[in-house]
């Protein structure tokens, strides 16, 4: 496998793609199991600017605020089955990548009162996931999001790169991986 991303990824740069491009290329080949649904974008558009409510009424926020890392940006609802089964994955992919270069921000959209929200990660263990809410689905709308949970990869530049529909073991190696591989394009491959 390591063999078929090296070739794919020099025999981009041989056709004079851009290395972002390429290297991202090389990290859709790697995909298996559950990240075979992992959907990448091949002309990168800009995400919604559109306001949403950060957790505990802490005011507004917008998806323009995480420019500079990579985002795997989660849509949800407290009523949302695969949502509770994926959501201990999402956490756990924060717990080892989380940081400077790499958050992972979910989002519940539609109707999801704050207690609710707060029951439901209560319920599921959930304390290093932010509790941010599109309560008038505007971001939803914004960026073609039709049926929950969907998961959305963001570049640093703040552009969408690839998207999940349906949930995902998030804690898998494979997902894994491609975080991995992820941030190491954002770090010039170093």
């Amino acid at each position: 496998m390591k063999k078929l991303c090296a070739a794919l990824l020099y025999l981009g740069l041989g056709l004079g793609a851009n290395t972002a491009m390429a290297d991202l290329s090389a990290i859709e080949a790697m995909r298996e199991g559950d990240m075979r649904k992992l959907v990448f974008v091949q002309d990168p558009q800009p995400v919604s600017d559109a306001p949403f409510n950060l957790e505990d009424g802490g005011g507004e926020g917008r998806l323009s605020d995480y420019r500079g890392k990579w985002v795997l940006l989660n849509f949800w609802a407290t009523w949302c089955a695969p949502c509770r089964k994926e959501m201990p994955m999402l956490a756990e992919l924060q717990t080892e990548f989380g940081g400077d270069t790499f958050e992972v921000v979910t989002l519940a959209t539609g109707r999801n009162s704050p207690q609710g929200i707060v029951k439901f990660f209560e319920e599921t263990g959930i304390t290093n996931l932010p509790r941010h809410q599109d309560p008038k689905q505007n971001v939803a709308k914004e960026m073609g999001v039709f049926g929950l949970p969907i998961t959305v990869i963001i570049d640093p530049e703040g552009r969408e790169v690839a998207r999940l529909r349906g949930d995902a073991d998030w804690a898998s190696d494979n997902a894994k991986a491609i975080i991995a591989a992820l941030l190491e394009v954002d770090d010039g491959g170093s």
